[in-house]
């Protein structure tokens, strides 16, 4: 494509602060930048004068229409869009937008997930513009991020409780800093999310039903090459993707989107994008942008972008790291430790408290994360176990054991990295490695979350993460803020949490099997393997009462959640099963049942004209073939009575556990024979494309 002058692009077609500062007068931009910087209440008239330019700039663009963008409980964006015009009194149009339109908008409520929150007769529900995301112009229209709640006030969206739990971590944040002698406007959290995803022939994806239908492969026998060589990790890219990841990044530097590595991740046509930090709820609204953004110029280059978590067995799945950091208006990162992190006793208490949230708050981290495509993924080699740990290194755990047992810490020495060969240069080691079994890990001056599955919005485990790191601060504020020896008791105060909660630190292999015997055994961490384990702990007492004190979530929108999940949970699932049965009874078995006949009259051919011939590779074949279609029969027979069974139940939790322990196995076990099949069948006999095209045909 042709070459782009980077800067010049960049955010040029976003309503950004730049924009704002040249377009609003000093007044109007002043007052919006204290809403955006300070959480003060947006005033109308400075609505009306940003809405007038953020109108004319947006039509200068080439805008028609506007729409308020937000994040409904679906797992993905929502938009309603409506034209600039306003008839005039001579019969021609003019462009209007009011602050008005700018501040509030009423789309529909009742066919959005709302878990009883909104009946289908109860329709109206509410966008509110969030001006601290940037408006932004997607395909000739303005979008507007806003935030979306039912006529009664209750948030149906993820940027609400987002936002909540932004303001209680900020809230508790500047009250430690207070103690420690530093007044600051606001302390945010700032993420960069790591973008795992597969490129897929688009002619071989549409001929997948499993794709098309659930986003991954139902079926698929393994080529006989997969990712054993490690030859596609940091490979070569081709020209093929470079022209995608081209098209891609310009995309994304028009909106703002800080896209900064691309690379080949570990399974064949896997690939990762990561950008460069931002605001939180800054970063979801772009987390979501991005995997839009992503599939659409996949289809432009002919190819499909797959961010299910396991759109093909054998190989890796698809992640998304979540990297989480705090940091000051001031730009000071509370997370990084200094040259001597032994004597920032500042640092040490903000790294208390997030080992305290993961420790206290497990559960609510993994749930975060549990999706019914998470589940194929979480534990099984490729990604971290369903065990909620944290890992810090070497260097910050010694600090922590010396401080626990009250012994002077020795220090570490930096290492001179010495490679052999005078030409190269000499540069230090970090102090800690890097352990990418790990779900929860110390990476330098953040923390990585890496449970995230591909297709899951950001919004969710950082709601958990920031208010249960804000309820840790809130602990030891109310302690230290009474404190008449200040140094004494923040000495006792972190020692104190290092022996409470030292369970949930874990340097080790999270892969291994003693590992799962340590942890849920000896250390009493918990292991909720799939989504029905976890989701109901969503609204445990603990849970409840944190997240309800933070006034990150009121009580009817935590049950609503919960019903959400568990139900999207089921119903994916349950597609998935009705579209096994279906390729089953209209492709498979017909298409093995076809190569049977052809071998039959092959056999009977071959013996008619000789009664020499053994025919033991057909012979043999049918057999086993005649075989497997019987056991196929039975078992899709199987899996249409356990979807069937269901129906019978009208409680969400049992609906899920039901799939988890009956239809699941059993969509399991008819895969096995109907792959087994595919080994055996000829291949222009088979009816779908194989695992070896779908993962090699974009080279």
């Amino acid at each position: 494509m042709e070459k782009q002058n980077v800067p010049e692009l960049f955010g040029s077609m976003v309503f950004d602060d730049r924009v704002m500062r040249a377009r609003l007068s000093e007044d109007v931009y002043n007052s919006l930048k204290k809403t955006i910087d300070e959480n003060e209440r947006l005033d109308i008239a400075v609505a009306e004068a940003v809405a007038a330019e953020m109108r004319d700039w947006a039509v200068e663009k080439g805008a028609t229409h506007f729409t308020h963008w937000f994040q409904p409980l679906t797992g993905v964006t929502a938009e309603k869009h409506d034209s600039f015009i306003t008839p005039s009194p001579d019969g021609g149009v003019i462009m209007e937008f009011s602050g008005k339109e700018l501040i509030k908008g009423e789309p529909d409520a009742s066919s959005f997930p709302s878990g009883g929150i909104r009946a289908t007769f109860e329709a109206r529900g509410y966008t509110a513009w969030d001006p601290t995301s940037y408006a932004f112009i997607k395909d000739h229209t303005l979008c507007i991020p806003t935030a979306f709640c039912s006529y009664s006030g209750e948030a149906l969206d993820k940027k609400t409780p987002l936002l909540r739990s932004m303001e209680a971590l900020n809230i508790q944040a500047k009250r430690i800093l207070k103690l420690f002698g530093k007044e600051v406007k606001n302390v945010r959290t700032s993420v960069g999310p790591e973008q795992e995803y597969f490129l897929v022939d688009k002619d071989m994806f549409e001929k997948r039903p499993d794709l098309v239908y659930t986003g991954r492969t139902l079926f698929g026998a393994m080529p006989p090459k997969g990712q054993e060589l490690d030859d596609h990790y940091f490979g070569v890219i081709k020209p093929r993707v470079t022209a995608f990841m081209e098209e891609l990044n310009a995309e994304l530097w028009k909106l703002g989107i800080l896209a900064k590595t691309e690379h080949n991740e570990v399974a064949p046509a896997q690939h990762e994008l990561a950008p460069i930090y931002s605001t939180t709820n800054v970063a979801t609204d772009n987390n979501q942008l991005t995997m839009e953004i992503m599939q659409k110029v996949a289809r432009k280059h002919g190819m499909v972008c797959l961010l299910h978590e396991k759109p093909f067995a054998g190989v890796n799945g698809s992640g998304k790291h979540n990297n989480w950091s705090m940091a000051t208006d001031t730009g000071v990162n509370l997370l990084s430790p200094g040259e001597t992190p032994y004597e920032n006793a500042q640092f040490l208490l903000f790294l208390c408290a997030v080992i305290q949230a993961v420790d206290d708050y497990q559960d609510l981290l993994r749930l975060s994360v549990a999706t019914a495509g998470n589940d194929h993924r979480l534990g099984a080699n490729e990604a971290p176990p369903a065990i909620i740990s944290v890992f810090l290194g070497d260097e910050l755990s010694g600090i922590l054991e010396a401080i626990k047992t009250d012994k002077p810490y020795e220090g570490t020495k930096k290492v001179i990295m010495k490679l052999g060969v005078d030409t190269l240069p000499r540069f230090s080691r970090d102090n800690t490695d890097r352990n990418r079994t790990s779900p929860f890990a110390f990476t330098g001056n953040k923390f990585e979350f890496r449970s995230l599955g591909s297709s899951n919005s950001i919004a969710c485990c950082n709601i958990m993460l920031n208010a249960a790191v804000a309820e840790s601060l809130k602990q030891y504020a109310d302690k230290l803020e009474k404190s008449k020896k200040f140094e004494d008791d923040l000495h006792k105060l972190i020692k104190d949490v290092i022996k409470k909660h030292e369970r949930i630190l874990f340097n080790g292999n999270g892969y291994g099997d003693e590992w799962v015997k340590e942890a849920t055994k000896k250390r009493g961490l918990s292991n909720l393997k799939t989504t029905p384990d976890a989701m109901p702990h969503l609204l445990d007492k603990k849970n409840k009462e944190m997240l309800m004190a933070h006034k990150v979530f009121t009580e009817t929108e935590l049950e609503s959640r919960c019903e959400i999940m568990l139900e999207n949970y089921c119903k994916t699932v349950n597609i998935e099963g009705l579209t096994m049965v279906d390729m089953v009874r209209k492709n498979y078995l017909p298409a093995i049942e076809d190569y049977l006949a052809n071998l039959a009259q092959t056999t009977s051919l071959m013996k008619s004209v000789s009664k020499k011939v053994k025919c033991n590779y057909e012979i043999s074949t049918m057999e086993r073939l005649s075989e497997l279609t019987d056991y196929i029969l039975d078992r899709v027979v199987d899996l249409e009575e356990a979807l069937e069974n269901l129906k019978g139940y009208d409680d969400i939790i049992k609906t899920s556990e039901a799939i988890r322990d009956d239809v699941i196995p059993k969509m399991e076990h008819l895969r096995k024979h109907v792959d087994e099949a595919e080994m055996l069948a000829g291949e222009k006999y088979w009816p779908f494309p194989s695992y070896g095209k779908l993962l090699f045909s974009v080279y």
